[in-house]
């Protein structure tokens, strides 16, 4: 509401449903009627708070149904298996044998090697874009590159990882084998589709997200911080590293813990170019399975206790996506705090 100064009150009044009469006792009763709202108005207030009360809500309804569901669904594999389900990687609906480290691991292992690779990519695209560093138009041109490779459909990202991007990094994944191999993320030869390959692929989905958030981020940043910078002398990059990205530390990390609730949750491209193999191996080179990928492709064909045990799997992925946006929350506000 806005303020206006009454001259029969003497100082600044907010015009709200009317003047309080304990402010301008002496004031003729007119005047509070002029100033009192209609009773239609109070009925759209009223019915608009109402409202968003009522759409913000749905929101809990909606997570809090679809955990219930997933949770009740899972009842029966957790009492059958319990936490040996999350230690073992046997899946067979032959036997009726259930297990999901290796998904688990390809889940976790994904996301984090690619938020390796898409942070410093993204937030070093994000300063290129928001610095003068280069021309502008330049820098526009990069700005609309990022919007639009997020706008490309995972699936075509996961044809493009199949027949281009594949291929054409197997001679490399050949020599990193073939001079690396004693280290145990590169012990397997590899054959094609595989972990590497699907970090890749997530990367390249993830880095629009934190280019995006961490170029707003940089932008609020006040003007006057790299004024009084560059006024006591710093360079280009210390004010750069020292000022500005403390400055939008909290924002940062808040797109970069987005992101890697999406590489959690990524389905299509993902089921496409990591090999679908439930067998475990700590090898990069070698096929694996997430989570999500594993749900893909199983749930259409599922029956009796396998139905229960992917329920369970989407559990534990759910409660993987929680933990980290949590997290997210928690290390946003400390950083603010910091900051």
């Amino acid at each position: 509401m806005k303020g206006t100064l009454n001259p029969l009150l003497g100082k600044k009044h907010i015009m709200s449903n009317q003047i309080p009469k304990s402010k301008a006792p002496n004031l003729p009763e007119s005047l509070y009627k002029l100033r009192q709202r209609p009773h239609s108005e109070k009925v759209v207030d009223t019915g608009f708070k109402d409202a968003v009360y009522l759409m913000a809500s749905m929101v809990a309804v909606f997570l809090i149904a679809i955990f219930v569901v997933v949770f009740i669904g899972s009842i029966e594999s957790m009492s059958r298996y319990g936490l040996k389900f999350l230690t073992t990687s046997n899946w067979n609906p032959i036997t009726d044998e259930y297990g999901a480290f290796a998904a688990i691991y390809g889940t976790i292992i994904t996301s984090i090697f690619s938020l390796a690779i898409a942070v410093p990519l993204g937030i070093g695209t994000a300063i290129f874009i928001t610095e003068d560093i280069l021309p502008r138009k330049l820098r526009e041109i990069i700005s609309v590159l990022v919007e639009l490779l997020a706008a490309i459909p995972s699936v075509i990202l996961g044809l493009w990882a199949i027949f281009v991007m594949e291929p054409f990094l197997r001679p490399l994944f050949a020599l990193i084998h073939k001079k690396l191999g004693w280290i145990f993320f590169f012990s397997s030869e590899p054959i094609g589709a595989g972990i590497a390959p699907a970090i890749l692929i997530l990367s390249i989905m993830i880095l629009p997200i934190i280019t995006a958030i961490s170029r707003d981020s940089l932008n609020q940043v006040p003007f006057r911080l790299r004024q009084a910078a560059y006024g006591v002398g710093a360079t280009r990059s210390t004010t750069i590293i020292n000022i500005i990205l403390p400055a939008a530390i909290s924002g940062i990390t808040g797109g970069i813990l987005l992101a890697l609730g999406r590489a959690l949750g990524e389905t299509m491209a993902v089921t496409m170019i990591i090999g679908n193999s439930n067998n475990f191996s700590l090898s990069l080179f070698s096929p694996g399975y997430t989570i999500s990928s594993m749900l893909a492709n199983q749930f259409g064909e599922a029956d009796g206790n396998q139905v229960s045990s992917l329920m369970y799997a989407s559990f534990i992925l759910m409660i993987i996506t929680l933990t980290v946006n949590l997290a997210a929350n928690w290390l946003v506000k400390r950083l603010s705090l910091k900051y």
